[in-house]
């Protein structure tokens, strides 16, 4: 892959390493053909040049998922892209259309459910990831387009998955063309059920594996013409028939007769068997057990499973029996015999297990020891009886337990097929190989060479497949591949083959002759094969080969192909068994015909084995290949554990390798033009400037680096082998001298910032010396100054001091001389207040005098407020305690409650009333009172005047001496009683303060308890309407119940005679209102209701009646199927509908056909699946008639059982009215015949509907959730093709890697983003439309929400199941166009986008992930918590394992946060969590007929105005009253 020139120093390059195969290191030196590598490990590696393969270090992290991606490919790159992806759980790898699968021991469910089948289900292979469903459904693809039938082969050692991958493509397969099979199996069920009674019989162990498949299994799956499973059959081919008798240690035999041996007691007994030490066939090798299985539950197991296929318990029976027949039939030993050349019995133990045998096969002891030791040879002339010496008779015996042995597994495959049931008219199959694969041990034995010759073939047959590939990839490039050598290994196979020269003839014909030893067989081979170079002698062996395979060289042991190799058909065993009394073994051994029946022939198990191999691959022929190749990553079974050595083993034995080889011979790598130019376009920059073609620069570029032998497709470039590593060179080369050019830049760069900065330093350092000096001169001049001020301001505290001392003195004289003055003022002052005392005292008294009176009436008037308040409260708490009743649970209990609610909110208004106006008198009496009191105080205070004046002129007239001193002394008194008296006033006012007080907060109280009162009755008042809407809701579901009760009733009868029995009785008369009797009041229509006129049956009036109604129903279809259009933003046509019926009383007929009619119209009319203008129009039709619909109808006697009540009606005129209305029946059909009451009871009244009223309602509600799917079908079908191209960024042109190329970016950016309007403009277009139409925006907002949810579902899932998607730059692309959407439901309102914002949660977090930057430093607990809350662990693992960065390099979360991730995951399958990743399209209707009424506004049916085709028509006069 790497010529000398290509590796320098510096490249990076893979060496061998007896550790890890191979390790990738760095060379640092070389000598002549010499390279020294310095590993990643840290070890210097010596080796040849060209033992060195180049080494992609810009290969993705995470490797890539289709193995010719690779820039080198070759076998440590295989290797490593394989590890790399393992690690991160990516178990499958495609190489080309051949897939990779890597065991990974431990449950990956999510890979395998449903959403994954459904993501696979006809995605073109190789557009997501891969995956063996991948493979399932190309070959499926094929089967259907083609009309021919595939073939899938599954290979791998034991352990690999085989048996689990095979048993996921029958999945599939049944997933695709499912058919349940029988008693409710499914074909792959039935197929899988059948494994363990074929492993049993089929399966041994090795020296590599302990459940090695020793034949092969081709699963035929059998299709009909409509591409459904119709049937399916096992077809066996190469069963190891000479393990039977002779096994090498440490390997066992066949695993049921080890199953037998641990059989329970009974059966033991029953057949005469021990230990498997004692039985020779078991004998030979040491190995008896297996560590971990147990022998008997695994009989157990299998008898179980024989049941399951269909074996019955007497087949059962017969089965073991044979196959302990067969241990015995190998004890029996022979001795010479008396004559010569004869044999007999060897002893008595020996002649037991004859006995046994022929007791077990049913067939006479004698005639068994004929058959074993005698041979009857026909002639013309006579019958000839001869004897076999006890070499030929041990011959005889071991060729009759393979035969029986291989009749016996051949009967139970046509058992189980018969089981599974076959489909004999089938045209095409799709097969599902699985077959054992390369073995070389250090003992390689004659199965050995069995099974690497039919390896050998099928790597022919996948050499001829890949090479096909790879002239179909050539020719579909349209480049020039015919001198291209086909690398083939026929010459293997002439050698083992060929006729008559090769190994097999070599040994039939060695076999044929009795005297031919293995060391003879040997020697033949050296001097026949002496000179083929496939064919080579060891030195130190005189009966071994080697053979050189495609997988490697295997040396062979000759001993015993002889042995093993002789298989005679012989004719006394046949007429034994034929002659036997078990059916069971006549059956497995039919009469043949004459003349093949009277002598023994010669036949090899090698010629055998050929023709059965012959027959697989003329199979495989006849059908298109599809390959899967099983690796087992380590030989301990664990998950998590790469060993490299074994993988690489295995990739060799698969012919993964050789299929490499293949590729390389001819182009192995291939690069698109895009891919091409931004890899190595820097080797031409001068082209890329140019304005030249991708594939012309392509061409220019690799011209002018010189190379020769590459081609140029359609598409792609395709470079010869070492091309590559030497672009790749020269690319690191002109890196190389860019990174120097880069170095010696920033060195220059670096420099000048070091002379800069010591510039700057130099002129920081001068600016520092000359502030501080200037700072200097300005401290001297600071000081100057500051003296200056110290002087100044020490004067002026002298002169100031001196000024306040005089200031000082002159305050403190006129302070004396003020002092003097104003002692004089006092002593005037005091003698004044004297006076003024005597004066107060007096008044005191008067005035307590009269408080004492007004105490006692206060007090009176208290006790009597006091009683009257406690009775009031008394009162309170009387009606409380009745006000806390239980609700009655019962309907009319729950009515009566309201009705006493109500009567007590009456009475809780009279006590407010009444209270307000015992409060308004109470209030008023203290008014008066006040009053009172202040007249009282002022006559009092007026008393006191006059008292003074008397005294005052008693004083005056009094003479001045002789009554002096009597006068004082009553002055003295009076004043000491008008002070008491004052004091006595004051008590008495601070009193009434108090109780002024009191009372203000005794009001207080009160106003706060009036405001609990009214609480309450507000409360009362909210519960009463709550109460009413409970009713109402109550009342409308037992309605609905009645209706569907009612229709199951009128089915019920309509199948029943008594139901005949009342369809035959006379219809219900309809009264037709006409103009005539249009205004009849209510009292003459209850006069004339009894009137038998009005009821008239007669046949003319009956006859006209029903015309003219057939008229106007006619008459309103053909309206109808017109688009009336909108009048006010309510459908025309809904309104008319409903009016119409409404009047025609056609809800509460028994009978009518105007229900379907109208039905039938608007499906008529949404045929047309495309018109969303017309299925609009119609959803907003339906809607606005169904919601008028479920406010009208209830069904029969719902009346009588929940009367309607309204609050707000109940006590006004026409709310009486109207219930008197609904309670009568006599009046229900004609209450609404007054034009004027018609409009006003629309919203209230409700119609007791009728069997097809209800059976219509049905009806519509299925066609609006039909409507409302077909518009949300058809959204999703429109924008559903661009979501494809909005899940990844169209890689932009050539033109943006060049320089100067802003305007073609921009260009690019425009054209990025015009997938994504794309959408916009559709959703813009359906918002439009919906509005125009009037849909209700209920409707609206759960379109486009199930829309939004539409597109996260789509988005979400292919960025997991596309690895391209999960890139930066992918995730700017999709936040753009994301930013769009949001646009777009910022514009459309919440009105009608709603949360479909939110519906885009998933590919949002998703996305804001991929874009965010420093992956590595967040924590596993940040991204679930704050950036991807909503993500599930395995999606989160999922995104970040398939995350690459193709704009600025970044990387994916640490490696702690995945291993943190998959200790999750496994705990989640551990606990049985769903561990789906894939998210699942909502396609169910969102709401419900509640959910519509809840959401639209009452309908006004009365301002509808008629349309002009029935305006002037007499039938329709109702319309225009009501509109007038």
């Amino acid at each position: 892959m790497a010529g000398p020139d290509n590796i320098i120093i510096g490249s990076h390059v893979w060496v061998e390493d007896p550790g890890l195969a191979w390790i990738d290191g760095e060379v640092i030196r070389i000598n002549g053909n010499e390279i020294h590598v310095n590993t990643a490990h840290g070890k210097t590696v010596v080796t040849n040049i060209s033992k060195a393969f180049p080494k992609d270090t810009e290969a993705p992290p995470g490797g890539v998922d289709d193995m010719t991606k690779l820039s080198y490919l070759h076998e440590p790159g295989v290797l490593q892209n394989l590890a790399t992806r393992y690690e991160l759980n990516e178990i499958y790898t495609y190489t080309g259309n051949i897939l990779i699968a890597v065991n990974p021991f431990q449950r990956l469910p999510h890979l395998y459910d449903t959403h994954m089948m459904e993501q696979y289900k006809g995605a073109t292979f190789g557009e997501l990831s891969p995956h063996v469903f991948a493979v399932g459904d190309a070959a499926y693809r094929a089967m259907i387009n083609e009309g021919k039938s595939n073939s899938i082969l599954v290979s791998g050692e034991s352990g690999a998955g085989k048996t689990e991958t095979t048993k996921m493509l029958m999945r599939y397969l049944a997933f695709l063309g499912g058919r349940s099979g029988v008693e409710g199996r499914t074909v792959e069920q039935q197929v899988l059920e059948s494994n363990p009674v074929l492993e049993a019989f089929g399966n041994a162990k090795t020296v590599r594996n302990n459940n090695s498949s020793r034949f092969g299994k081709f699963v035929e799956i059998q299709f009909d013409k409509n591409g459904r499973i119709s049937g399916a059959a096992i077809r066996t081919y190469l069963l190891e028939r000479s393990r039977v008798c002779q096994i090498s240690d440490p390997e066992r035999n066949y695993h049921c007769f080890y199953l037998l041996c641990a059989a329970p007691p009974e059966d033991i007994e029953r057949y005469r068997l021990g230990s498997p030490k004692t039985f020779h066939y078991l004998n030979q090798s040491s190995c008896y057990e297996l560590d971990g299985v147990n022998d008997a539950h695994e009989y157990l197991a299998t008898r179980r499973a024989m049941d399951i296929v269909g074996i019955n318990d007497e087949e059962q029976e017969s089965i073991f029996r044979v196959v302990a027949a067969i241990l015995h039939l190998g004890n029996i030993n022979f001795a010479k015999g008396k004559e010569i050349d004869s044999s007999v019995v060897k002893d008595e133990k020996s002649r037991f297990h004859l006995n046994m045998t022929a007791e077990l096969l049913r067939c006479d002891a004698q005639s068994l020891e004929d058959a074993l030791i005698k041979r009857v040879m026909v002639t013309p002339e006579e019958i000839i009886t001869r004897s076999l010496d006890p070499e030929n008779a041990v011959a005889s015996r071991d060729a009759l337990a393979k035969t029986v042995y291989s009749r016996l597994f051949d009967w139970l495959v046509d058992k189980i097929n018969v089981s599974i049931g076959q489909d004999p008219n089938s045209k095409s199959i799709i097969g599902v190989l699985d077959i054992y694969g390369f073995e070389s041990f250090k003992c390689n034995s004659f199965e050995q060479f069995c099974i690497n010759f039919t390896n050998e073939k099928l790597q022919q047959h996948f050499n001829q497949h890949v090479f096909k590939m790879e002239q179909e990839e050539y020719t579909k490039e349209e480049i020039n591949w015919s001198y291209i050598e086909f690398v083939d290994n026929q010459d293997v196979l002439d050698l083992i083959e060929k006729k008559p020269g090769g190994i097999i003839a070599l040994l039939d014909e060695a076999c044929m002759f009795p005297k031919s030893t293995h060391e003879t067989f040997a020697q033949k081979l050296y001097q026949t094969f002496k000179n083929n170079k496939r064919f080579i002698k060891p030195k130190l062996s005189r009966t071994d080969f080697t053979i050189s395979h495609y997988a490697g060289e295997v040396t062979y042991q000759a001993n015993q192909f002889l042995d093993k190799n002789k298989d005679y058909v012989v004719a006394e065993h046949q007429a034994l068994l034929t002659a036997s009394e078990c059916s069971f073994v006549r059956s497995l051994f039919p009469p043949l015909p004459e003349e093949s029946s009277k002598s023994s022939k010669f036949s090899s198990i090698g010629s055998r084995f050929k023709l059965q191999l012959q027959s697989l691959m003329e199979t495989l022929s006849a059908t298109e290949p599809h390959y899967i190749r099983c690796v087992k990553p380590n030989n301990v079974l664990k998950p998590a554990i790469f060993e490299n050595f074994n993988v690489i083993q295995q990739l060799r034995c698969g012919g993964v390798l050789e299929a490499i080889r293949i590729s390389c011979a001819g182009y192995p790598t291939r690069r698109t033009f895009y891919d091409f130019l931004n890899r190595f376009g820097l080797l031409a920059p001068d082209v890329l400037e140019g304005n030249y073609d991708d594939k012309v620069a392509c061409q220019l570029v690799l011209d002018k680096k010189g190379l020769k032998g590459y081609q140029v497709g359609k598409t792609k470039i395709f470079l010869r082998a070492g091309q590559m590593a030497e672009l790749d060179a020269r690319r690191a080369e002109v890196l190389g001298n860019a990174a120097r050019t880069i170095q010696r830049q920033i060195r220059t760069y670096i420099a000048r910032k070091e002379f800069i900065s010591l510039r700057g330093a130099a002129i920081s350092l001068q600016s520092y010396l000359r502030g501080n000096m200037a700072r200097k001169i300005y401290d001297e001049l600071r000081r100057e100054a500051g003296a200056l001020n110290i002087q100044k301001n020490l004067r002026r505290h002298i002169d100031r001091k001196s000024y306040l001392t005089m200031r000082k003195s002159a305050i403190l004289l006129q302070t004396g001389l003020r002092s003097m003055t104003a002692r004089n003022e006092f002593r005037f002052r005091k003698q004044t207040k004297a006076a003024i005392t005597i004066q107060a005292h007096w008044r005191c008294y008067q005035a307590y005098s009269y408080y004492k009176s007004l105490q006692k009436a206060v007090l009176v008037s208290q006790c009597g407020w006091r009683c009257r308040v406690a009775r009031r409260e008394l009162k309170k708490l009387k009606m409380a305690a009745r006000e806390t009743g239980a609700l009655k649970a019962a309907k009319d209990k729950l009515e009566k409650r309201v009705e006493e609610l109500t009567w007590r909110l009456q009475l809780e208004k009279r006590l407010r009333a009444d209270h307000e106006e015992a409060k308004a008198q109470e209030i008023a009496k203290l008014q008066d009172a006040l009053h009172e009191m202040q007249s009282e105080v002022e006559e009092a205070k007026s008393m006191v005047i006059k008292e003074r004046e008397a005294a005052r002129k008693a004083i005056e007239e009094a003479p001045p001496v002789v009554k002096e001193t009597p006068v004082i002394v009553q002055d003295t008194e009076k004043i000491n009683s008008l002070t008491s008296e004052v004091e006595k006033l004051k008590a008495l006012l601070l009193a009434e303060k108090q109780t002024a007080k009191e009372a203000k907060q005794a009001h207080a109280t009160e106003q706060a308890k009036n405001v609990d009162l009214t609480k309450k009755l507000d409360d009362a008042g909210k519960k009463v309407d709550q109460l009413q809407d409970s009713v109402q809701r109550l009342e409308e579901k037992l309605s609905n119940l009645e209706s569907e009760n009612q229709v199951l009733r009128q089915q019920a009868l309509s199948m029943s005679p008594t139901g005949r029995a009342l369809a035959a009785r006379p219809k219900t008369t309809i009264f037709q209102r006409t103009p005539e009797n249009g205004n009849v009041v209510n009292e003459e229509i209850k006069k004339a209701l009894p009137n038998p006129q009005l009821t008239e049956t007669e046949e003319k009036p009956q006859k006209s009646l029903n015309e003219k109604q057939q008229e106007n129903q006619e008459l309103l279809i053909k309206c109808i199927s017109q688009d009336l259009g909108f009048s006010g933003g309510k459908p025309v046509a809904a309104c008319l509908i409903y009016k119409c019926l409404l009047h025609w009383r056609s809800f509460e007929v028994e009978r009518t056909s105007i229900f379907d009619r109208i039905i039938q119209t608007i499906g008529a009319s949404i045929e047309v699946a495309d018109n969303n203008d017309l299925l609009s129009y119609w959803l907003s039709n339906s809607s606005t008639l169904l919601l008028l619909l479920q406010r009208t109808l209830k069904a029969s006697g719902a009346a009588s059982l929940t009367p309607q009540r309204r609050r707000s009606t109940s006590a006004s005129l026409f709310g009486r009215m109207s219930q008197g209305l609904r309670g009568s029946p006599q009046t229900a059909g004609f209450s609404f015949l007054n034009g004027r009451l018609l409009g006003g009871l629309d919203d209230l009244r409700q119609v007791e509907a009728k069997y097809p009223a209800l059976l219509f309602k049905q009806q519509l509600t299925a066609f609006l959730e039909k409507i409302y799917g077909m518009i949300r079908d058809n959204l999703k079908k429109e924008i559903s093709p661009v979501l494809a191209s909005c899940i990844q960024a169209p890689r932009t042109s050539r033109a943006s890697l060049g320089k100067g190329r802003s305007q073609a970016n921009a260009v690019a950016q425009q054209a990025l983003i015009a997938h994504w309007q794309s959408i916009v403009k559709t959703l813009n277009n359906y918002l439009k439309t919906m509005r125009a139409n009037y849909v209700p925006s209920f409707l609206i907002c759960k379109v486009f929400t199930q829309t939004f949810s539409f597109i996260n579902v789509q988005l979400f899932n292919s960025l997991l199941l596309r690895r391209e998607c999960c890139s930066f730059s992918n995730g700017e692309y999709v936040k753009a166009g994301l930013a769009e959407l949001e646009q777009w439901c910022h514009d459309a309102t919440e009105e009608f986008a709603g949360s479909a914002w939110d519906e885009l949660k998933h590919i949002r977090q998703a996305v804001g992930f991929l874009v965010i930057h420093q992956k590595p430093k967040k924590t596993l607990k940040e991204i679930t918590n704050d950036l991807c809350p909503v993500l599930s662990i395995q999606q989160l693992y999922r995104i970040s394992t398939m995350y690459w960065d193709d704009k600025y390099g970044t990387h994916s979360v640490s490696s702690d946060v995945i291993a943190s991730m998959r200790v999750k995951m496994t705990e989640d399958s551990n606990n049985a969590v769903s561990s789906s990743f894939l998210l699942d399209d909502d396609s169910s209707i969102p709401f419900s007929m509640d959910d519509i009424s809840k959401s639209m506004q009452q309908i006004e049916v009365a301002e509808i105005d008629p349309p002009p085709l029935i305006r002037g028509h007499s039938g329709f006069s109702f319309l225009l009253q009501h509109t007038e």
